[in-house]
């Protein structure tokens, strides 16, 4: 079996892969944290009056610095970064991914692909009940990618991390299955719904997925405005950089929450993944372009940008106005399976964007797989 070097995939992680992007100015986890100064008048004191605010990062210092300013109560974060730090040397995650490994081990299970498995959501889960201590709000846990088009596997598994988080007093409302939005996806969150489990549906890159999401039941949506921006300068040949107001990614997020308002859908919408719509040195153009949309997750380099700057920040959304807009009520009020499929198929960006991400999510999971597996075979 090929061997894989956990720093090295921490490295080779592509910002395509998931919510949590790496910066250049990111600091490595095995450094002390830095200080946080939030001013009352900073754009990211400003932004939390208008959103709730989560971190995008796995680094439990970053996170805690960031919650003790008080104006992040959320984390969302990937089970793969905690087992990249754990064997790289850290104590902290290096027990957790030994925690892990051990916990499926006792478990008894069938064969080595359910040991594996379920060591991997257990690192999750591990991460996740570090980070509940940190946060007051929401943690959001990933099933395997793999299952994207399983809805029954995906309620099994959504049940299991459940279940683990209740057996280290995590209670289930502070825990969002993080599912992608595949109609086998949207369903199986649908399932866990009406159980009292709530789900964030990831890789949103369409509209009709965000109408689908919420006409379902889905607690919370993660549309990916810089990703969905990504694909229309590629499909159109454009280099240069737009007006944050005529950014696809901020129109396409804007139409997924005016519809939600319009039509009393109570699913909340958290976009992620950002990108400068006017090109490098405006990294904030989107989160500021999106300022009062439900929640937003953001990695903490830009997080800084928002601590560090004073410039007055307008609301760009908000429950009124969005009332006011014009969104017919799509699939009549319940679209079905056919319609789905249809729709997403006709929309480049959402089939293309979709399709990509499972299989980056998919690629990464296999490498986590690897690494899992040599702890396992070494045990």
């Amino acid at each position: 079996m090929r061997q894989f070097s956990l720093s090295a995939i921490l490295l080779a992680v592509p910002c395509s892969c998931f919510t949590t992007v790496l910066y250049p100015a990111q600091r490595s986890l095995s450094l002390a944290p830095m200080r946080v100064t939030v001013s009352e008048k900073s754009q990211l004191a400003q932004l939390a009056e208008m959103t709730t605010l989560s971190i995008d990062s796995g680094d439990l210092k970053v996170i805690e610095e960031y919650a003790a300013t008080g104006k992040i109560t959320d984390a969302t974060t990937n089970p793969l970064f905690v087992s990249q730090a754990g064997l790289s040397g850290d104590p902290v995650y290096a027990a957790m991914v030994d925690d892990a490994v051990s916990y499926a081990l006792k478990s008894n299970q069938p064969d080595e692909s359910s040991t594996i498995s379920l060591a991997i959501d257990r690192l999750a889960v591990n991460l996740g009940s570090s980070i509940a201590k940190i946060v007051p709000g929401y943690i959001s846990t990933e099933v395997d990618p793999r299952l994207s088009f399983d809805t029954d596997a995906s309620v099994e598994r959504g049940r299991r991390i459940i279940q683990m988080y209740a057996d280290m007093d995590v209670p289930k409302e502070r825990v969002l299955i993080k599912l992608a939005a595949t109609w086998e996806g949207i369903k199986a969150a649908e399932t866990l719904e009406k159980e009292g489990i709530q789900c964030n549906l990831t890789l949103i890159f369409s509209f009709v997925q965000a109408v689908a999401c919420a006409q379902r039941g889905a607690h919370l949506i993660s549309p990916f405005p810089g990703r969905i921006l990504d694909w229309s300068k590629q499909s159109e040949g454009r280099s240069t950089g737009v007006d944050p107001d005529d950014d696809e990614g901020v129109i396409a997020v804007k139409k997924m929450y005016n519809y939600y308002k319009v039509h009393g859908h109570n699913t909340i919408c958290m976009p992620a993944s950002w990108r400068p719509s006017r090109g490098v040195g405006f990294e904030l153009d989107e989160i500021l372009a999106l300022a009062g949309t439900d929640r937003m997750t953001i990695p903490a380099p830009l997080l800084e940008k928002l601590a560090a700057s004073e410039d007055p920040i307008e609301r760009k959304l908000d429950v009124e106005s969005a009332k006011k807009s014009d969104a017919p009520l799509v699939g009549g009020g319940l679209m079905d399976e056919k319609e789905f499929r249809f729709l997403l198929n006709m929309d480049g960006c959402g089939n293309d964007k979709l399709a990509e991400g499972i299989r980056a999510f998919v690629g990464e999971t296999e490498k986590l797989e690897a690494a899992i597996t040599d702890k396992v075979r070494a045990s």
